[in-house]
Order: C-alpha cells, then sequence, then structure tokens
C-alpha cells in the first residue's frame, strides 16, 4: 500500500484534488510552476521515508463559530490527499449510512433531510455535541484506530508523523478533562487535530466510528444521525432517550470525549437547531443570526461592488451560493425581504 501511496498517478492525482479551486492562490500556482520536480521531491521523500511535514499558518474564523484554522503548506497538503486516497476507501465501508460529514454522496443537506424524516416518525429527540472535539481528539485512540485497518508499517508510520505535526495546534483550544485512571501526567498526552487539514475531517469520521456502531448496535438506536460531533438520537418517549444519554456520556470516556451538560430530551415540535436551520417535522426555518450574518455580508459587498473594489460575478456567485443553501428551509420570505432592502438602498445611493 505505501509503494502505492507514492506513486507518480497517486502524487499527480492528490495535486489535482489538492488544487481543485485554488489554483489562483501563491502557494499553489508556485508548486505547479515546477510541478514535475516538486511531485518528485515528495516521491523520494515518501520512499525513503524522510518526508516531514511543514509548519501551519494559523488564522481564526468567527462563522459559523469561532475557531482556530491551522492551514498546511500546499506540499503537505498534497501527501493528505495522497494517503486518504488509499485509505479512505477502506474505512468507507465500516461507516453507519447515517452519517453525513465529509462524505461522497452525503452532506449537509442530506443530513438535514434525514433529521426532518425522522423527526416525522418519532416525537422526542436527544441532541449533543461533543466539547471541544478537534481540541480534544486523543492521538493514541486515534492511532490504535486507525491501526485497527492499516497494516502497512509504513503507512502508520505516515500517520503517525502527520499525527505529530499538530500536536500542541489546539492546546490554547483545549480545558482539560480527567477521565478515570488518569494521573498528573494524563495532561501531557498528545491531543487535537488541526481544523483545516483533510486527514483531520476524515480522521473525526474515522474517531468516532466505534461510538457511531455503540449507539446503533448496542444501544439499538434506530433513528441516529451525525454531522461531525453534533449527533442526535430520536425516539418514542423520553425515558429511553435519558438511559440513553447516560450510557452515550460512559461510553465516549472511552475515546476521552465529553458532551455539553445541557444536552436533554425534548419533543421535536419544539424545533430542531442543526446545521444552521431549525427543523421542524413538516417545515424548516433559517437560524435568525444566519440570516443577520448575512444580510451584513451582502450590505458590505454591495457596498464594495458600488465602490468599484469586487467584479460583479463575484458578488452574484456569493447572492447565488447562500440562496442555494437557504432554499432548502421556508425562506422564500426572508429572500424576498432582504433583496428588497438591498435594492431601496442601492436606489437611495445612486448605485446601478
Amino acid at each position: 500500500m505505501y509503494h502505492e501511496l507514492s506513486s507518480w498517478d497517486n502524487l499527480f492525482l492528490a495535486y489535482q484534488k489538492a488544487s481543485k479551486g485554488k489554483r489562483g492562490k501563491a502557494n499553489v500556482a508556485a508548486f505547479e510552476h515546477r510541478l514535475e520536480d516538486n511531485l518528485l521531491t515528495l516521491q523520494a521523500e515518501l520512499r525513503s521515508q524522510t518526508y516531514q511535514p511543514g509548519a501551519y499558518v494559523h488564522f481564526t474564523i468567527h462563522e459559523p463559530k469561532h475557531r482556530l484554522i491551522s492551514a498546511a503548506p500546499f506540499r503537505d497538503r498534497v501527501v493528505h490527499h495522497a494517503l486518504c486516497n488509499l485509505i479512505e476507501p477502506i474505512f468507507e465501508r465500516s461507516f453507519i449510512y447515517d452519517s453525513y460529514a465529509n462524505r461522497k454522496n452525503k452532506g449537509t443537506h442530506r443530513a438535514l433531510n434525514r433529521c426532518q424524516v425522522f423527526a416525522r416518525r418519532y416525537p422526542y429527540v436527544l441532541q449533543c455535541d461533543i466539547k471541544q472535539f478537534f481540541p480534544a481528539i486523543d492521538h493514541a485512540v486515534l492511532y490504535s484506530i486507525l491501526a485497527r485497518k492499516i497494516t502497512d508499517v509504513r503507512m502508520l508510520d505516515l500517520v503517525g508523523r502527520i499525527l505529530a505535526s499538530g500536536e500542541g495546534v489546539l492546546k490554547e483550544e483545549y480545558d482539560m478533562v480527567y477521565f478515570p485512571n488518569d494521573d498528573l501526567f494524563s495532561i501531557q498526552r498528545p491531543r487535537g487535530l488541526p481544523i483545516g487539514n483533510l486527514t483531520s475531517q476524515f480522521w473525526a469520521n474515522c474517531y468516532l466510528n466505534p461510538f457511531d456502531h455503540f449507539v446503533k448496535r448496542e444501544l439499538g438506536c434506530k433513528a441516529y444521525l451525525r454531522y461531525v460531533d453534533d449527533f442526535l438520537l430520536f425516539a418514542e418517549d423520553k425515558r429511553m432517550l435519558w438511559m440513553w444519554k447516560e450510557a452515550i456520556e460512559a461510553r465516549l470516556t472511552q475515546l476521552r470525549l465529553t458532551i455539553h451538560p445541557r444536552a436533554h430530551p425534548r419533543p421535536v415540535t419544539e424545533g430542531i437547531p442543526f446545521l444552521g436551520f431549525i427543523i421542524f417535522p413538516h417545515h424548516r426555518r433559517l437560524k435568525r443570526r444566519k440570516g443577520v450574518y448575512f444580510a451584513r455580508k451582502l450590505k458590505q459587498m454591495t457596498s464594495a461592488y458600488a465602490n468599484g473594489d469586487i467584479p460583479l460575478d463575484v458578488l452574484n456567485a456569493s447572492v447565488q451560493g447562500w440562496v442555494n443553501h437557504v432554499r432548502y428551509a421556508n425562506t422564500i420570505g426572508l429572500r424576498k425581504a432582504l433583496f428588497r432592502s438591498v435594492c431601496v438602498g442601492a436606489q437611495k445611493d445612486n448605485r446601478p
């Protein structure tokens, strides 16, 4: 498998995936300028097992929530794709159907649809999310999960190098939690996956895959779905959900994870806040702060367009992307009001 990973065909495919939609960026263009040489250098480093990941570039985003994003050098992103090209199909076969993040033919809108299907079938839901998920992922636990299916020692060595490159990146984002049998040295356990890596997104699914099967098989929950660290269990009565919550908290300690304590069973008719929407059995609404955020962004972009700072196609692409996303909810009135206000504002300012 490792020889296939470092093959020219796999590395070139990895480059194509890593550069998709990003070829205008300076670091990608610089790599592409001497593409053959750069890929051959990577191939030599991988085959001699001298490859070492580079330093991350960090920046913070505030939407949908405050997060520290860590971007790896482009050559490392090529390696991440090369690795995932081979190991992703192995793990994909073991994932449950109702895991929707970072998987082909899944995604946000399919997760929303499935959530609504379950909301129509069951009267109660238990919604949980994991505290500080990416900062809390334990390297030793993750490595043991990956090693169950990856048998090539050189592949595991590469996994270990990528894992080590992210150690401490999210240290300031993690509040130490002590689990049963921990000692004072447990604070030094390597943990955290850089948010922004392809491997991090994929390994997050691998990390929670044993938990998914626990919920489906051992708890016997027929209506369960997960998107990254946000998961929902549906049932006919609250008592069952309270029992499942207690079992979930106990099982997650094996992964050195905890859920937010506010989670509790409630009727689906109250609405389920999920992936930026409020899901009801027979309709959906956009979260208010999502609409407010885009209204501010649209106002800024229309002003930038009027001043000649951005072209019309950039403004149009942003609007079309947002409309395509929110059309999966009952937002026709919101869209009309929002764009009407923009048009009125443009007329007042004598903008086109």
